[in-house]
């Protein structure tokens, strides 16, 4: 399966008044790690847009086990579950420059026809893409 590893520093917008990063922020730090997920493949938001695909998340998990600080450059890893299908499903780890992990955590998304909000299969691109 195709995995991939994207870096982001922490900006002092993303912490809280405790100093640490914001639990709400992770979520974004997920999509980072899909988007590029993606691009790493030849395939964005956006271009699935354009086909009239979409991709809303349906559900999403954290662990978090270590506070992440302003300033910290963080690694996000993301890794394909399993063969997508009419969900496509990851898996998340994100370490500190320490190489200290921070959080895990998992991530189901849709795929769906925008125009008539019904489930659709995962476009063949990605498929082969992925090798399938």
């Amino acid at each position: 399966m195709k995995n991939s590893s994207t870096q982001t520093r922490i900006r002092y917008s993303e912490t809280d008044q405790m100093g640490v990063v914001y639990h709400g922020n992770y979520a974004q730090f997920f999509e980072l790690g899909r988007t590029e997920w993606l691009r790493s493949l030849g395939v964005t938001y956006k271009d699935m847009e354009i086909s009239g695909i979409m991709l809303p998340v349906i559900s999403i998990n954290f662990k978090f086990l270590k506070s992440a600080l302003y300033d910290d450059v963080l690694t996000i890893k993301t890794f394909l579950k399993k063969k997508p299908m009419v969900k496509i499903e990851f898996e998340y780890e994100i370490v500190n420059q320490n190489n200290e992990l921070i959080c895990t955590g998992s991530s189901v998304l849709a795929f769906m026809f925008s125009k008539t909000m019904k489930p659709a299969r995962c476009p063949d691109h990605l498929l082969k893409s992925l090798g399938y």
